[in-house]
């Protein structure tokens, strides 16, 4: 079974995201094998805002976008889904494929979690204090245990990657 693993950068204090949506506080540590990052997933998952800075990023790989806004007819490289998102999660989850990224989207992770959608947790602790901005699982959110699965860290730029199993 496909799992859902969210897979984010994170300040130390919390944030996937600075004020104004800023992301140049996340150093490119050049020891990440962004490839193998890649090649995990075939699907990447993510809610409108982060569409909207991120664009698709998801060169040949099918990419969802959670919007009950945006017009699918003029996204036509995306899959937009508003309604049935749950639905739609559960059923990708079930079909063949590669594990599903959820790239971003606090709020959207917090749904995710809720519905008990999400399989992994995987931050990228990075070692800066943001002090605001997008935070990393927005209010109101349900206490999730979490399972330590695996730990990095990266010497060069200070960055530890953990992965949790939601359990």
């Amino acid at each position: 079974m496909r799992r859902v693993c969210y897979q984010v950068a994170v300040s130390l204090d919390g944030f996937i995201a600075g004020p104004d949506d800023a992301a140049d506080w996340i150093p490119m540590d050049p020891d990440i094998d962004f490839t193998a990052l890649f090649d995990r997933f075939d699907t990447v998952l993510m809610g409108r805002r982060t569409y909207e800075t991120a664009g698709s990023m998801g060169a040949g790989k099918g990419v969802i976008v959670a919007s009950k806004t945006l017009d699918p007819a003029t996204h036509p490289s995306v899959t937009v889904v508003g309604d049935g998102l749950f639905d739609r999660i559960a059923a990708l989850k079930s079909e063949p494929g590669k594990d599903i990224w959820l790239f971003g989207g606090g709020s959207l992770f917090r749904s995710l979690l809720a519905a008990g959608l999400v399989d992994t947790v995987e931050p990228a602790v990075v070692p800066v204090l943001l002090g605001g901005g997008i935070p990393f699982l927005p209010e109101p959110a349900a206490r999730t245990r979490l399972e330590l699965t695996g730990h990095r860290v990266f010497a060069k730029t200070g960055i530890v990657l953990l992965e949790y199993a939601v359990r």
